[in-house]
């Protein structure tokens, strides 16, 4: 395992982070991507720290609070130094009541009421305050290494935002924060605010990209090159799709979370592609194609640590076992070439006119 700084801080993390959105499968929706128990994820947990991961991923709304639980009982369960651990989690999406299964029609009621109470999501000042102190609850520790607003809110001014989370910075219950899920303009108005302020600084940026979804390289990467800022992948096999195992007919292993969750949207003709160009670099290997495509991803030199899911220690074996692949030039330029994005405007104006720029002056 090698390990990388994050953005301009002196944070460092491991190349592979391990994302607990698998824990704990409260309701419909979570228990279609992952139902491990405390015991499953103890024993994920413990293989990825022997691996050399101390980078790991949560949010509140992960199984409405049980994935930061599960999280924070694997770290007391399997003994771990805390200041051996990066731990990161979300805030901004909306929790619902836990109810067990002896609640009384009033509380069923009043936790149906509440799912319409606006000041139970977002990122205001009286959420994120909010938010922060049960996710310490939640997860059993006195910080938290990475606190992550997990999307854009258009309804709370990014001044409030980011002076609520200066706030809970100075007072050490978290140490950097980062976000998830913004447009390239709304980053950079954050980070123009925080210098004008004088506030804390996003140091990250946790964003959808695999071989198969580059769309990140159009305006998030440069945003984030020129700002120096940690990127972390997350979903780099697509949902499983660039696992190899499915067809282009839409078929797939039973069970698996492509088939019953289709997320996130790809371009299914061009991953195919791209999952036709692996295999036989996978072959020639013997390792999976899966493993290839998370090397693709690791080896961008703009991303800090890649984001991976796991139901099985087998499956996680696997996706650790990336760190061992390395893809030659030609390889990464087949795989560039097979995924490469239709040309936008306006990139493909500003690469002519700034490619002509660099010849007068070359």
């Amino acid at each position: 395992m090698r390990y990388r700084q994050v953005g301009s801080t002196g944070l460092v993390v491991s190349e592979i982070c391990l994302g607990t959105m698998t824990f704990g499968g409260d309701g419909e929706f979570w228990g279609a991507i992952g139902k491990q128990t405390q015991d499953d994820a103890n024993g994920l947990v413990r293989a990825a720290f022997e691996g050399g991961v101390n980078f790991f991923d949560t949010a509140d709304i992960y199984s409405n609070g049980w994935s930061e639980e599960i999280l924070g009982a694997s770290i007391r369960d399997l003994g771990l130094h805390r200041d051996e651990l990066v731990v990161a989690t979300k805030a901004h999406g909306r929790m619902s009541d836990r109810l067990g299964p002896d609640a009384t029609d009033a509380q069923r009621a009043d936790a149906e009421r509440r799912k319409s109470f606006p000041n139970l999501s977002g990122q205001s000042r009286k959420y994120l305050m909010h938010a922060v102190d049960r996710s310490l609850e939640r997860l059993g520790l006195d910080y938290i290494d990475l606190y992550q607003v997990h999307g854009f809110d258009p309804v709370t001014p990014l001044e409030e935002s980011l002076a609520a989370l200066n706030d809970i910075v100075r007072s050490g219950k978290v140490r950097y924060i980062g976000l998830c899920n913004f447009a390239a303009w709304q980053v950079m108005k954050g980070l123009a605010i925080s210098e004008r302020e004088h506030l804390a600084r996003y140091a990250s940026l946790q964003m959808y990209y695999s071989v198969a979804g580059r769309d990140l390289e159009r305006e998030i990467v440069p945003l984030a090159q020129d700002q120096n800022l940690g990127i972390f992948p997350w979903s780099p096999l697509a949902g499983g799709l660039l696992s190899g195992k499915f067809k282009r007919d839409g078929t797939g292993p039973d069970g698996s979370r492509r088939v019953s969750f289709d997320f996130p949207p790809v371009d299914k003709d061009r991953a195919f592609d791209c999952v036709d160009a692996m295999r036989p670099m996978a072959e020639a290997r013997g390792c999976s194609v899966a493993r290839i495509a998370l090397a693709w991803t690791r080896q961008q030199p703009f991303v800090t640590s890649v984001i991976i899911g796991a139901r099985r220690k087998e499956q996680l074996d696997d996706n650790l076992a990336a760190v061992e692949v390395t893809l030659s030039d030609e390889e990464l330029a087949k795989l560039d070439e097979v995924s490469a994005l239709p040309p936008e405007y306006p990139g493909w104006m500003l690469e002519r006119m700034g490619a002509d720029r660099r010849r007068q002056v070359s």
